[in-house]
């Protein structure tokens, strides 16, 4: 069966840029007006993070959203076939901010926001950092899907870590040298084992992990932001964060690090995954007063 559906997955992913995106449109279409795919998610998100802006503009940003959101899944469609030196005429990065680093004999963590696209980004780092790149990644219950989408993302040496081994086996996957990338934006699954940090005017909670891992590894914290420079083409602008995250107080890089994801999508604001529910627990004093990061 693996073998079928990765087939039927490959010949689709040899249907030209040009028509791929023609088939895209059509579906923005269909899952923007027809089935509303968490519209209302979405616009609620954005009138939280843009409330200075008109409904109008924030209706534009959501159905830029949306385009990118389904250029998206037809893009990583394309990543099945896409060749190495396609990889390279598509992305773009300041990959020396992070090469920089390897000669000091310091691991990475990069963080990043939930920004389009992860998959081609993942590919142009694995073909130029001199990091092995590590990412951690939920394992798909269906078996065929889950074995396909690993097959795809390691093409370039990237280290895939199952999210329930992480913690535990994080090191019997991965060498003594490596980047780990982390989507850092994450709402915590456990509200009140969180760092609550200002996020868009917001008290917000964020995963403590990313933090904690940065301090006990020493590792330097660099962050990744990426996005669209024109259709099927993406750039990731890297900057460290710090060298010395054990310098920072309890929370404080967690708020650093939320600070950066904030800039970032007001620079492109229908370049992040507005469809999660980034604000879905509520700041209560006497529930997460200790938790909140002055």
């Amino acid at each position: 069966m693996y073998h079928i559906t990765y087939g039927f997955f490959y010949l689709l992913s040899l249907i030209p840029w040009r028509i791929m995106y023609l088939i895209a449109d059509a579906f923005y279409g269909l899952i923007y007006y027809v089935i509303g795919y968490r519209k209302s998610v979405v616009m609620k998100n954005l009138s939280i993070a843009f409330p200075e802006k008109s409904e109008a503009e924030r209706v534009r940003i959501a159905k830029d959203f949306y385009h990118n959101f389904i250029d998206m899944v037809f893009e990583t469609i394309k990543m099945f076939s896409i060749s190495n030196k396609e990889v390279a005429k598509r992305f773009s990065s300041n990959v020396e901010v992070l090469n920089d680093l390897y000669s000091s004999g310091q691991n990475v963590q990069l963080q990043c926001g939930h920004f389009f696209n992860w998959e081609v980004i993942n590919l142009g780092i694995g073909l130029v950092s001199k990091y092995p790149f590590v990412g951690v990644y939920q394992p798909l219950t269906n078996k065929v899907f889950n074995k396909m989408m690993l097959d795809m993302r390691i093409k370039n040496g990237t280290i895939l870590v199952p999210a329930n081994e992480f913690k535990n086996n994080f090191k019997a996957h991965v060498p003594d040298r490596y980047a780990l990338g982390l989507a850092a934006d994450q709402n915590p699954p456990n509200q009140f084992k969180a760092h609550w940090v200002q996020f868009f005017g917001r008290l917000t909670p964020f995963v403590v992990g990313p933090e904690k891992g940065a301090k006990l590894n020493n590792t330097a914290v660099v962050f990744g932001h990426f996005y669209k420079v024109k259709r099927g083409h993406y750039r990731v602008d890297l900057a460290v964060i710090t060298t010395t995250p054990n310098l920072y107080k309890d929370g404080e890089l967690t708020q650093v690090f939320a600070g950066y994801v904030e800039r970032a999508v007001k620079m492109k604001p229908a370049n992040y995954l507005w469809s999660h529910r980034r604000w879905k627990w509520e700041f209560d004093q006497e529930k997460h007063g200790q938790l909140l990061v002055k």
